[in-house]
């Protein structure tokens, strides 16, 4: 019978190996509304990591884990977000002035 840890690792991996698979096959013109995907699926992990490390049995280790995957999770959205408005910002339009 397996455990709950290694049923974790096991859809844990099988879900590394799908989403590596989905991304590789992305078109580079789809990269913009990709990365707003990533970053809501950061934010998602953002929350589950603080109700993580606050739970009241958690251990040294577990709020030390939490406290990094909160700290990576939070630079990844971030980041993200950063590069998803640069990217964006590239494709507008420029006003063009009055030449005199």
């Amino acid at each position: 019978m397996l455990t709950n840890l290694e049923v974790g690792l096991y859809i844990f991996m099988l879900a590394t190996f799908l989403g590596l698979e989905i991304i590789r096959r992305v078109s580079p013109l789809l990269h913009t509304p990709l990365m707003s995907l990533t970053n809501a699926i950061s934010a998602i992990a953002v929350v589950g990591s603080i109700l993580i490390t606050g739970a009241a049995h958690a251990s040294v280790l577990t709020r030390t884990l939490g406290f990094i995957a909160v700290t990576a999770s939070m630079t990844n959205a971030v980041s993200g977000y950063l590069i998803t408005d640069r990217m964006l910002k590239m494709f507008k339009t420029r006003k063009r002035g009055n030449t005199q």
